[in-house]
């Protein structure tokens, strides 16, 4: 049983948060809210989202799981204007998804969740140095390494206790540094990797850019990306792989 109820700002947030990875997804309807957890075809990038029931106007689920086509579930919520609630029922028995947007409705076809890619253990990872940003400076560091390079390395000094993005190009670079007087918080760390920039721009393009982002960083580990949205009602977790430097 599912049955809800979302404004399709909140339901655009989080596939957004899904799609830039994945083209489809398993989604467990928990009773307590929603969870979402995908890796790309590579295994370099994966996502783990949550959106609380207390999110939406109304929620009823008992632990169901369905499988979605993200592109067509987010051509449906695009046809919502960003105040319009967007309906929700699943018919158990055709394994459809109804769906209803102000005299809108649309009937989607789930997709058999055996048949999406398995869903991935996100490691626990004990990493030695956190950042937290704003989101803004997060695209700024994004922007500007896209500028001369295909990749990125994200670091701290852990001296002066300071975080850096460096982007080397054929000819031109790009160097980046906040201190702790522009970051909302810093623990400073031995940290320096080296990650591909398009998978960062892919997950920078669902970070809401007046949002902390808290980015927590090793040497040559993989970067775990949290922030979270629908005030707040709604995590999402990315973590990145790094491109192993070799000496």
């Amino acid at each position: 049983m599912f049955k809800a109820i979302v404004s399709a700002e909140t339901l655009t947030s989080a596939l957004d948060s899904i799609s830039v990875l994945v083209d489809e997804c398993k989604i467990h309807l928990e009773e307590d809210g929603l969870e979402i957890r995908a890796v790309d075809p590579a295994n370099v990038g994966m996502v783990d989202l949550s959106l609380d029931a207390a999110a939406f106007e109304s929620y009823e689920a008992d632990g169901g799981l369905i499988g979605v086509d993200l592109s067509r579930l987010e051509d449906i919520a695009g046809m919502a204007e960003s105040g319009q609630l967007i309906q929700f029922e699943l018919d158990e028995e055709t394994r459809k998804l109804h769906i209803q947007i102000d005299g809108l409705e649309y009937t989607l076809a789930l997709i058999d969740p055996d048949s999406i890619r398995q869903e991935p253990d996100i490691p626990e990872l004990d990493l030695p140095a956190e950042v937290v940003l704003e989101g803004k400076d997060v695209n700024r560091s994004v922007t500007a390494a896209d500028m001369v390079s295909d990749h990125i390395a994200l670091g701290v000094n852990d001296g002066d206790d300071s975080f850096y993005v460096d982007a080397e190009g054929d000819t031109d670079d790009v160097h980046l540094e906040l201190t702790e007087a522009d970051l909302i918080d810093l623990q400073a760390g031995p940290a320096h990797s080296l990650f591909s920039l398009d998978y960062l721009k892919d997950m920078n393009k669902a970070i809401p850019s007046n949002t902390e982002v808290t980015l927590q960083l090793g040497e040559e580990f993989p970067v775990k990306i949290y922030f979270g949205f629908a005030e707040g009602q709604g995590q999402v977790t990315y973590m990145l792989a790094p491109r192993i430097q070799s000496d």
